[in-house]
């Protein structure tokens, strides 16, 4: 969801959790309305764009390197490796390919996990629940910018860099009951990338300033689109679909979602002040987008760059229709919240134009059938087909 509100400075795993990332973000719509009747803040209009402006260019960052990575991630899947230069290799490297059931599964989960939330805020102390939360998320995001940042470093060190190989490995048993618990492959580049994302982690946790939230809010996007793979086109309209109806319902049907939103404290959203030009970098009333509306369109978004290259056509038309589809969606977000001045479910726009824009381009194109029998395969499905048909060859 799409919203601004007057926050204090002061004031982020799997499938799942990426859906429950746009529950976490509905308040006021704009710098222009107020918290209360005495605390009232209205922004400029240079403020208002610049913001606006920022949150959306924050939003196309992950997105379009996120896909792009995902091509790279999904060659290793296809290969049965993990030897993509992306940070650690380890297990949790690998992509997570979301199957139609896991889709419609989605919003339930999604919705309980709201709920929960919004139950343990009223029970318990939110105090206590948002140090539980920040030390969890400062864990999270540590090891997320560490992995984002990784590619990055290894083009930045020079050759002759002394680049050692660690393993971290725990075992459980012995013998032939050995079973790994933990087994992390890291060198010397990781390390710095590790003690970098630290750095941003500590200032984080104590300042919890909101440039430091953005760093782990783009390395939590970036992330969630590189390794959550849909398996084809049905599935990413089924879980865009449900998410829809999940978001239309939060935000307009209950209180539930705004109450979790104004207590949570955690990188769950891109966040920009509206009166930095003011403030400067001291500044604290936010205009914010929450990772949902950019994790869950760029998954879809990631597909279709997969799927392009799959044609090789040497073209990303696809890749390129749903990209702008995102803009589109986006910019009539803001231009809806910012008109009737109350807070939008953003995937109410953004699914539309996502879904939409795509399936013109391929009746257009004549390759609407061929969009939707696309198919990629979880790395246990493809070892199973593997197995089956080295067997087979064994039998002739």
């Amino acid at each position: 969801m799409s919203e601004a509100e007057q926050v204090p400075a002061s004031a982020p795993e799997a499938a799942a959790a990426a859906a429950v990332l746009d529950a976490l973000n509905a308040t006021d719509s704009n710098g222009t309305e107020a918290l209360n009747a005495t605390a009232k803040f209205v922004a400029t209009p240079e403020g208002t764009a610049l913001a606006y402006g920022s949150l959306v260019f924050m939003a196309l960052l992950p997105i379009f390197f996120g896909a792009l990575r995902s091509v790279t991630c999904s060659k290793s899947k296809e290969l049965g490796e993990n030897d993509y230069d992306s940070g650690f290799r380890n297990a949790a490297d690998m992509p997570e390919t979301i199957t139609s059931r896991d889709a419609a599964r989605f919003p339930i989960i999604a919705s309980c996990t709201l709920f929960g939330l919004y139950l343990f805020f009223k029970v318990f102390s939110q105090e206590y629940i948002n140090l539980l939360l920040s030390v969890y998320f400062f864990v999270l995001g540590v090891l997320a910018l560490s992995h984002t940042m990784s590619p990055l470093m290894s083009r930045i060190f020079p050759a002759s860099f002394p680049n050692k190989q660690y393993q971290l490995l725990f075992t459980q048993g012995s013998g032939e009951s050995k079973e790994e618990i933990v087994n992390y492959e890291f060198d010397t580049k990781n390390l710095v990338c590790l003690l970098i994302s630290s750095v941003v982690g500590v200032w984080y946790l104590l300042k919890k300033h909101w440039i430091a939230n953005n760093l782990f809010g783009l390395a939590f996007a970036l992330n969630g689109v590189e390794l959550l793979h849909l398996n084809n086109v049905s599935t990413g309209c089924i879980l865009l679909g449900g998410l829809f109806v999940y978001d239309v319902f939060w935000v307009f049907g209950t209180n539930v979602m705004v109450t979790v939103a104004k207590s949570f404290e955690a990188p769950i959203k891109l966040v920009f002040p509206q009166d930095l030009l003011e403030r400067g970098l001291e500044a604290s009333n936010f205009a914010m987008l929450g990772l949902g509306d950019i994790v869950i369109p760029g998954i879809f978004i990631a597909l279709l760059l997969r799927f392009d290259v799959s044609l090789k056509k040497n073209s990303r038309t696809y890749f390129y229709s749903s990209f702008l589809a995102y803009i589109f969606g986006l910019g009539l977000t803001i231009f809806v919240m910012h008109t009737f001045k109350h807070a939008q479910p953003a995937l109410l726009y953004l699914v539309p134009a996502c879904v939409g824009f795509p399936v013109v381009v391929a009746l257009f194109k004549g390759e609407l059938t061929e969009m939707f029998r696309y198919e990629e395969s979880s790395p246990e499905e493809a070892g199973a087909k593997e197995d089956s048909s080295e067997s087979e060859k064994k039998d002739q």
